[in-house]
């Protein structure tokens, strides 16, 4: 297209004559910048979550459409389409559930996992987790990991270091449990639960089901 190009974009440009600014993250989340581009095309790819739903009044028209083209030219053709079946991509979850040192080993994993199965959630894991193989790599959180800006996030025994919020600090919603009230972690919470994973995630769980 010979366009300029922006990606990971959280607000909407501002237009001035041929050329647009744009708004995006920098150094893990750590900054913003402004970028402009005055290309006559532009291309702007906008992180998932970056842009809040806004309800407005107003009438949408409904118009038909028929192509100018018969199917005949039309150049792509679908073969097929495989779903996704099983556990949900961690990048696209609107909830993640994750783990950190504080569950003291593998065994105990079950907090996290019966909690996201309960909720349609994905699981994650801070990179302590990974590094010592209680949890696959894929499922990694935080600056030399996946960066998750779901609904709702919540960290199970993760104190919280810079690199983990980096890329979790965009999420609409984030709780906290963690028996360290000095934890970095709930300076950026949002609702916060000082006590003992292994006390409270089954009191959760149980509230939870109660709810439902």
């Amino acid at each position: 297209l010979k366009a300029g190009y922006v990606p990971g974009a959280v607000e909407l440009p501002t237009v001035s004559g041929s050329a647009i600014t744009v708004k995006k993250n920098v150094f893990s989340g750590k900054a913003s910048a402004n970028y402009t581009t005055s290309t006559a095309k532009k291309v702007i790819a906008v992180n998932p979550n970056s842009l809040p739903i806004v309800r407005k009044d107003g009438a949408a028209a409904v118009e038909a459409f028929s192509p100018a083209t018969g199917a005949a030219d039309i150049k792509t053709t679908v073969k097929g389409v495989d779903k996704i079946v099983g556990e949900i991509p961690l990048t696209e979850a609107e909830l993640v559930v994750s783990g950190g040192r504080g569950l003291k080993g593998p065994e105990n994993w079950h907090l996290v996992t019966d909690l996201a199965k309960e909720l349609g959630a994905a699981t994650a894991c801070s990179r302590a987790v990974a590094d010592v193989d209680w949890r696959p790599h894929h499922e990694h959180v935080g600056q030399t990991g996946l960066t998750v800006r779901p609904n709702l996030y919540i960290a199970v025994g993760i104190s919280g270091a810079i690199q983990h919020l980096a890329g979790v600090n965009s999420s609409k919603v984030i709780v906290v449990v963690n028996n360290d009230p000095e934890a970095p972690f709930f300076k950026a919470a949002d609702y916060g639960i000082v006590g003992d994973a292994f006390e409270v995630m089954p009191k959760v769980l149980e509230e939870y089901r109660k709810f439902k």
